[in-house]
């Protein structure tokens, strides 16, 4: 049995309702089929928002959970890894030598995201981006 092409979408232990959101819209679960991924699996931490799959898209498919007691095995499963800017999450995905996309959550003050952020682009081993919004939809 072959492996899925999986996206890992990670939080980490706080909420970062934002960042699940925009991963399961439409606009991005489009993208992310056409880039041969089969599967969405989502760490939603203490979070509210649950995803649903609408049924307008059969691919990815999407599962989620709220814990593990370790996500070593999403990590190193995953073809691409997405996560909150939290430096645990940070590190256990690049010493997996994963691609790495890590998400800034701007509701968190003083948390020197941005700054960890940029360096680990800066040095050549991550992408960062910001949720961004406007009044018809959320995108990444």
């Amino acid at each position: 049995m072959r492996c899925k092409k999986t996206v890992f979408v990670t939080v980490g232990t706080t909420s970062f309702n934002q960042l699940i959101e925009t991963v399961v819209t439409p606009e991005i679960l489009q993208v992310l089929s056409k880039r041969g991924y089969e599967k969405i699996l989502i760490q939603i931490g203490k979070g509210y928002f649950q995803p649903v799959q609408d049924g307008t898209c059969v691919e990815p498919v999407i599962e989620y959970y709220r814990y593990k007691e370790s996500i070593e095995n999403d990590i190193r499963e995953a073809s691409l890894v997405i996560s909150h800017a939290g430096a645990g999450s940070v590190l256990e995905t690049l010493r997996a030598r994963k691609p790495l996309i890590v998400v800034i959550n701007e509701t968190l003050m003083g948390n020197h995201q941005m700054e960890l952020a940029y360096q680990l682009f800066q040095d050549g081993h991550l992408y960062y981006c910001k949720c961004r919004w406007n009044k018809r939809r959320k995108t990444v």
